[in-house]
């Protein structure tokens, strides 16, 4: 730690990140940073439409959240009236790092990036085990499957990337706080849960209750296919008789309306949620499942990290970087394919989308299964 901050500072804010599952894996970090400073106020500086994942997290005195299209002025303005001793910054944008510049607040700690380093006070240099997503072009793709024309393969080098929380937990490292890897946790009550079991209409449910989390906004490449969504749903409904429920935003609900349509309610219990939830009632949902079925998004960072089990497919990304992370008698079985051109990190397949097309349903199912008993 420099010697700048062997003085406990009273006041720190750390600019969030902007985006669901990436917040969801700022945690470790932000607990970090509380057992470092455990006397200190500590603010988040987080997006709006995120908020609300953060009441009740031990990590966090304080949220101020910042409007979609709210400049960067405006957010200056906002933090500068707080009058904190230190910043640290977890986004790599120059707005970011601006912000916090302009706000005036003393100590600015955030990484090393092209158009920012001048408004940091501490840049800080990359991890030398950092490896960045690279996206794969059409050509590289197609001459990884004649290299490779095996289907059960991976490329070696993509099983080297360390987990996206360690970019977080380097930068708590900064000021002092313990970079071993946590897991990620959030908090809702109980009090929370049966509200929203109320609302929904589960406060009767005895059957045990599983999730199915269809969607992905980032893309196409990212979503095991529908039908094979909607016959793994039945199979296991048919050998559990449990509860589903749908999750997702308002842009899944085509996908979600498929999959009710095609299980049927009754006989099967089903409750297409997407788009009907705030995030604190997807979260307190999440909490009551026994296992959550899903697409790498940010919804599977938040189950995992409420402490729910989750059966997690991946394809176009990589489980290595943005997997949820397993620990103790919390197993998170993943589901993927080793097709040699994944991960390619792309928003849709060029080719056969052979990555998500080599999960059978056989094997969701049975992952499922030994998962709910």
């Amino acid at each position: 730690m420099s010697a700048a901050f062997k003085i406990q500072p009273r006041r720190v804010l750390v600019r969030g990140v902007n985006w669901l599952g990436d917040a969801v894996m700022t945690t470790p970090a932000l607990l970090r940073l509380r057992e470092k400073f455990p006397a200190a106020h500590i603010a988040l500086f987080t997006p709006e439409k995120l908020r609300d994942l953060w009441p009740h997290h031990p990590a966090i005195n304080e949220t101020i959240s910042f409007a979609p299209g709210e400049n960067v002025f405006a957010a200056a303005k906002k933090l500068r009236a707080e009058k904190f001793d230190l910043a640290l910054v977890l986004p790599n944008s120059p707005r970011a790092a601006l912000e916090v510049f302009l706000a005036g607040i003393p100590q600015r700690i955030g990484y090393a990036r092209p158009w920012r380093n001048f408004f940091l006070t501490q840049a800080v240099a990359l991890r030398t085990d950092a490896v960045k997503m690279h996206k794969r072009s059409v050509t590289e793709i197609q001459n990884l499957i004649v290299k490779y024309p095996g289907a059960q393969f991976r490329v070696p080098e993509a099983q080297k990337q360390p987990h996206q929380i360690h970019e977080y937990l380097h930068l708590a490292g900064a000021l002092g706080a313990n970079s071993k890897a946590q897991l990620p946790q959030l908090f809702v009550t109980p009090e929370e849960i049966e509200i929203t079991k109320i609302k929904f209409g589960l406060e009767k449910t005895t059957q045990p209750i599983l999730g199915l989390n269809p969607g992905a906004e980032y893309g196409p490449a990212k979503r095991w296919p529908v039908e094979r969504f909607i016959a793994a749903a039945k199979e296991i409904q048919q050998r559990t008789n449990c509860t589903l429920l749908l999750f997702g935003g308002k842009s899944d609900a085509a996908i979600t309306n498929q999959i009710e349509s095609a299980i049927g309610n009754p006989p099967a219990a089903v409750f297409n949620l997407a788009g009907k939830t705030s995030l604190r009632e997807l979260m307190a949902l999440m909490k009551t499942c026994r296992v959550v079925l899903t697409n790498d998004t940010g919804p599977m960072h938040v189950a995992a990290a409420l402490g729910t089990p989750v059966a997690a497919l991946f394809g176009s990304t990589s489980s290595e970087l943005t997997g949820p992370i397993s620990s103790g008698e919390l197993r998170h079985p993943i589901l993927e394919s080793h097709a040699p051109c994944s991960p390619c990190f792309l928003r849709e397949c060029p080719i056969d989308f052979r990555c998500m097309n080599d999960i059978g349903i056989k094997q969701v199912v049975e992952t499922v299964l030994r998962v709910v008993r």
